[in-house]
């Protein structure tokens, strides 16, 4: 059987609705960057593309948001740098271990305001966990086999995640809500 991430692979740990957040850590040994959230994570899910940090041997990460005004780097921000300019999400990341703390929106888009961020980089409890899994199939854009892809989506359905090649229903109505604003078609 394949290895979705070590937080779903042995099933979901539910988390709490009243947790208020917490600090996140890069992997450096010492003088990691601390990035604190003063709120949990919103639309926690498994993502399968190719931008978002995985840890080492996964095939998805888990990322979720959080306003941006809810997170501040708190320790070492000298060592984060843009892992790619031209992307949408600005993925900071720890210059000497490469984890990324977390991603944000500078541009005109329907999630700005929005963090991206990887709770797992926290040692508290209490995350929102894993509500879905989106961009599945971008996992064979990497290499994956696509005849093993029924396999994966099994596992994640069997943890309690729908599958989506794109993001989930609500996510994708904000998204088409924000061009209806925008292009006139609602006010």
């Amino acid at each position: 059987m394949v290895s979705l991430h070590p937080l779903l692979d042995n099933g979901i740990t539910k988390g709490d609705p009243n947790f208020a957040g917490g600090k996140l850590y890069c992997k450096c040994a010492s003088s990691p960057v601390e990035v604190t959230l003063s709120s949990n994570v919103a639309h926690n899910h498994a993502c399968g593309c190719s931008k978002c940090w995985k840890p080492s041997g996964a095939l998805f990460s888990i990322v979720g948001v959080v306003p941006r005004d809810a997170l501040a780097v708190t320790a070492n921000e000298s060592k984060l740098k843009i892992v790619d300019p031209s992307a949408a999400i600005q993925r900071h990341a720890c210059s000497e271990c490469g984890t990324h703390l977390y991603g944000r929106i500078e541009v005109e888009h329907p999630f700005k305001g929005l963090d991206f961020v990887h709770a797992e980089l926290s040692p508290e409890k209490g995350w929102q966990e894993p509500q879905f899994a989106a961009f599945v199939s971008s996992i064979i854009e990497q290499g994956f086999d696509p005849a093993k892809i029924g396999e994966v989506r099994a596992k994640l359905n069997s943890v309690g995640l729908e599958t989506y090649d794109c993001l989930s229903p609500p996510l994708m109505d904000l998204i088409a809500t924000y061009t209806a604003k925008k292009n006139g078609a609602l006010k």
